[in-house]
């Protein structure tokens, strides 16, 4: 009845033959608005598909578009799906993170348990060495999950986790250095070639920390190689020097490579369950393989796509989370590889609220309108932070004696939200639900599905980034690399 009801004044608004005032306004509101309750009414309607899935919210990008225009994206999301799942299109041969959710533990897996445990229990400190995609997805579950400050309070049997080989900085690695000494530390090295600049550099620096404290031998057990199956350096080195070695499959880019051991490895050691995780794939895999605009992964590609063609080229990914910080990175490479080339793409920006509403708010509300945001939000943890009162209330917060702080945040967000699209900036929201373990994988998967099936749309090849290549050139030339010479 419901359904019917919308359909009636649907097309009561659209037949009118004079349009009242705001007309086009209105149509674009009560659109958006029928679409988002005939999916949410779908829902109830379908828990057994819908459990799992991450809400997409596109009720608040009205301001640009309209259902006519998401409609008329059906077939042209429905090919650009079926492009990507099928193989059909160009980089096809970098399709192996779509298979690779498991919901038993494979023998690599098991090994990569094991290999967790010794270095658990005999490491106060494990050095992730990688640079990109190598080391963006792990750091950003580790922080979404435990916190930006995990490490406070870590040693031997729960290690503390940092990452190196992803910068050229010599404090960076003064620091590091000053953190490892009198330390019992391990380190894993990621990379498919072993001659990437910064990820070799750092592992030379290590590599040599680890022999003079060990010994040769000694330091062989606390080396692990995550690279290529067959070729590379990395591979030949490890094999030579006897490393414990696992496979980074030769069908997976870097930045869809956290369902890894690139990623398995060091989520291991910071004492997440892995198999939680990849469940978490599992569920994603299977449940967002849904053909119509009722899988959040279509809307999602649909709508940003949508928005590029109105001029929207900058997209805001955003969350009340500080621990989101990383995750908004790893985000931000898998999309800007994935898209940004042949003059196309939404220029990725990510955004930490309520902190960069201090000093990007301005910019969102007022300046230039040719963004748009994305908001992710989790539900509020069980252990509850309650606001106090104080006699003086110098400071006027006694209104919000006895409430609790995700109170606070939800109405930042809900405030947030209203000013934003009230100020013109078209916002999708992600209601991820609880996060856990299991959670971070479905979330992992659901935004390197849509990055797939949305580059497709954008018409470039999701698995390729030629560009990234230029710099490495002028540097190489720079600093007289053999075979880079004018």
């Amino acid at each position: 009845v419901a359904l019917l009801i919308c359909w009636m004044s649907l097309l009561y608004i659209f037949r009118r033959k004079k349009p009242a005032p705001n007309e086009n306004y209105r149509k674009k509101s009560f659109t958006c608005v029928w679409l988002w309750f005939a999916v949410e009414y779908s829902r109830t309607l379908r828990k057994d598909v819908f459990h799992y899935m991450i809400k997409v919210d596109i009720s608040n990008v009205w301001g640009q578009l309209t259902l006519g225009d998401l409609l008329a994206m059906e077939k042209e999301v429905a090919d650009a799906h079926t492009t990507l799942v099928d193989g059909t299109g160009e980089g096809n041969d970098f399709l192996g993170w779509l298979n690779l959710p498991v919901r038993e533990p494979t023998e690599e897996i098991k090994r990569i348990q094991s290999a967790a445990k010794k270095i658990r229990e005999n490491s106060d400190v494990f050095v992730v060495i990688g640079i990109g995609g190598s080391y963006l997805g792990p750091r950003a579950a580790i922080e979404l999950l435990q916190g930006p400050n995990h490490n406070i309070g870590k040693g031997k049997g729960n290690p503390q986790i940092f990452f190196a080989g992803n910068g050229l900085s010599t404090r960076h690695w003064n620091e590091l250095q000053g953190l490892l000494e009198d330390k019992d530390f391990s380190i894993a090295i990621i990379s498919k070639s072993g001659t990437t600049t910064e990820p070799a550099i750092a592992t030379r620096a290590l590599r040599w920390m680890l022999e003079r404290k060990y010994g040769t031998a000694g330091a062989k057990e606390r080396i692990f190689a995550i690279t290529d199956p067959c070729k590379g350096a990395l591979r030949q080195m490890a094999t030579e020097e006897g490393w414990e070695t696992f496979v980074i499959p030769q069908n997976v880019g870097g930045r869809y490579s956290v369902l890894t051991p690139v990623g398995l490895l060091p989520l291991a050691v910071a004492g997440i369950d892995i198999m939680e995780m990849m469940n978490g794939a599992v569920d994603a895999k299977e449940t967002y393989d849904l053909r119509s605009f009722e899988n959040p992964v279509w809307q999602y590609a649909a709508v940003r796509n949508l928005l590029y063609r109105n001029g929207k080229a900058i997209e805001i990914f955003e969350s009340f989370e500080p621990g989101f910080k990383m995750f908004g990175g790893w985000w931000q490479q898998l999309f800007g590889e994935s898209e940004g080339k042949d003059g196309k793409g939404i220029f990725p920006a990510t955004a930490e609220f309520t902190a960069d509403l201090h000093s990007l708010g301005q910019m969102i509300q007022s300046g230039v309108r040719n963004i748009f945001e994305t908001m992710v939000r989790f539900d509020a943890p069980e252990k509850k932070m309650v606001i106090g009162g104080d006699a003086k209330n110098l400071d006027g917060l006694n209104y919000l004696e006895g409430r609790t702080l995700d109170f606070v945040d939800e109405k930042a967000f809900l405030g947030t939200l209203a000013a934003h699209v009230d100020g013109g900036v078209p916002v999708i929201t992600m209601d991820c639900g609880e996060l856990n373990d299991r959670k971070v994988g479905e979330l992992f998967y659901f935004l390197e599905l849509s990055c797939g099936v949305s580059a497709y749309i954008l018409g470039v090849n999701p698995f390729n980034q030629p560009g990234v290549e230029l710099y490495k050139r002028n540097m190489f030339q720079l600093l007289g690399k053999p075979g880079y010479e004018k």
